[in-house]
């Protein structure tokens, strides 16, 4: 029973309050609802992509050490840069790789042999030079206000594949981040379910005995059965509270969530068991590696988790806010993801789900080309780089590009609301008619901005 209440209380908590008016309505004798929120909806068109990886850089990876080659800064190292301080070249060569001769540095050795796959985007902006406000209008589109993350609009507008999955997984995000994966004021189905915790490794799961999958999941005391009788029981409270009150956006956020619970029981452990991967795969992702253990294991899961049909998986990496130790610090957070993210591109390319999965790479913003402290670099929203891969994205492709010295984006600027609209726009929403309708007024995503990348598009 104790185990029973928590996994209720932890994906309930995942999807925070729902707001969606006449659930109760719906709900059939047997208590389960005749609409399913999360089933599959069509897009506004065609899609390019059915589902998205996003792989989170927290704390401002570096565009002129990673991929955004500026030979100019090179030459005019230790100059006075334009805002003050001295011009800090490189500290990795930059090489052209693959077939498409995209410039990426020695830092993402891995990533850089996937070169043909990629499309840099070397011209990103926002608004926000710190850390916290740039996170969350990277997730929400605004700094000011909490709204729904970028996964849970997406999620609004199609649905998921896999109804026994939560359609939108956060793994092991840092605390204090929860409206980066939450709903706001959509329904609280859409929000993303936390699986794991920032900076504790995951365990290679197995059914057999290899730990739980997420907290609470197992029941020992009771059976399935006999968790869908007091389950049943529970419902029928809670819908006639609803029939009473006809509007309790609370209890409607529980009855769903409840339900998603109980089914995840069996499709959550047994997804999260990779003791059935091959040595080999895990040797890709470098599971078996201490530096990329983790990481590795993360985008495995996400492999896993869209395999399946989820619709929406971000992993975040952190530590990427190098004021100092530059060098080292860079080079060890580079370490720790490059071979996992190259992993992942390869097996989903094999698999044939690259084709239609995007994998997006990026962090709130980039660095300063100038130094701080001498082995550092301080924080840059004006110019930065992101990059995605597959899903109906040009290959080997690079858009945008900023000054000489990489201070800001200075051709074909994109804009974070760009960037929103061209994610969307690549999964079959048009980010001008997703909008939901709450305090009186139609919201969307890019709010009243955004224009699609188009020459990114294959």
């Amino acid at each position: 029973m104790h185990s029973r209440r928590n996994l209720l209380k932890t994906v309930s908590a995942g999807f925070g309050y729902l707001a969606f008016a006449g659930l109760a309505n719906r709900a059939n004798a047997e208590g389960e609802s005749d609409l399913n929120l999360l089933s599959p909806k069509s897009p506004h068109f065609a899609p390019r992509a059915k589902r998205v990886i996003f792989l989170c850089m927290q704390g401002g990876p570096s565009h002129v050490d990673t991929f955004d080659y500026k030979p100019q800064l090179a030459k005019d190292h230790g100059k006075r840069g334009k805002y003050g301080g001295s011009l800090l070249k490189s500290p990795w060569q930059f090489r052209q790789r693959g077939g498409s001769g995209l410039w990426i540095s020695d830092v993402f050795p891995e990533v850089a042999k996937q070169a043909d796959d990629l499309c840099l985007i070397r011209s990103m902006q926002c608004d926000q030079p710190v850390h916290p406000g740039a996170m969350t209008q990277m997730h929400t589109g605004t700094a000011q206000f909490i709204r729904p993350s970028l996964g849970a609009w997406t999620l609004y507008g199609l649905g998921t594949e896999n109804d026994s999955l939560p359609g939108f997984v956060s793994l092991s995000p840092p605390s204090g981040t929860s409206r980066n994966y939450g709903s706001s004021f959509l329904p609280a189905i859409y929000g993303g379910t936390k699986v794991g915790r920032s900076g504790r490794s995951l365990p290679r799961f197995s059914r057999e005995g290899g730990g739980e999958s997420i907290p609470d999941i197992k029941n020992p005391k009771l059976s399935d059965s006999q968790q869908r009788r007091q389950l049943d029981y529970i419902q029928s409270l809670n819908r006639g509270k609803l029939q009473r009150e006809q509007y309790h956006p609370g209890v409607e956020g529980v009855i769903e969530s409840y339900e998603l619970a109980f089914r995840m029981q069996d499709a959550m452990p047994q997804l999260m068991d990779t003791s059935g991967e091959s040595e080999k795969t895990l040797d890709m992702y470098g599971v078996n590696q201490t530096a990329t253990s983790n990481f590795g294991k993360q985008c495995l899961l996400a492999r896993r988790f869209v395999e399946a049909g989820v619709r929406f998986v971000e992993i975040t990496h952190g530590n990427w806010d190098q004021h100092v130790n530059l060098t080292t610090d860079h080079k060890a957070r580079a370490e720790a993801c490059d071979l996992p993210i190259a992993g992942l591109l390869r097996d989903l390319k094999q698999r044939g789900l690259l084709k239609d999965t995007l994998v997006i790479w990026g962090g709130e913003f980039g660095r300063t080309p100038a130094a701080q402290g001498g082995d550092g670099r301080n924080h840059n929203n004006k110019g930065y780089t992101t990059w995605m891969a597959g899903g109906g994205v040009k290959g080997g492709y690079s858009y945008g590009s900023t000054d000489e010295h990489g201070y800001e984006a200075v051709e074909n600027k994109c804009h974070i609301h760009d960037w929103h609209a061209t994610i969307l726009h690549l999964m079959g929403l048009d980010h001008e008619q997703l909008t939901y309708r709450y305090a009186g007024r139609d919201f969307r995503l890019t709010d009243v901005h955004g224009s699609i990348a188009t020459d990114i598009l294959a």
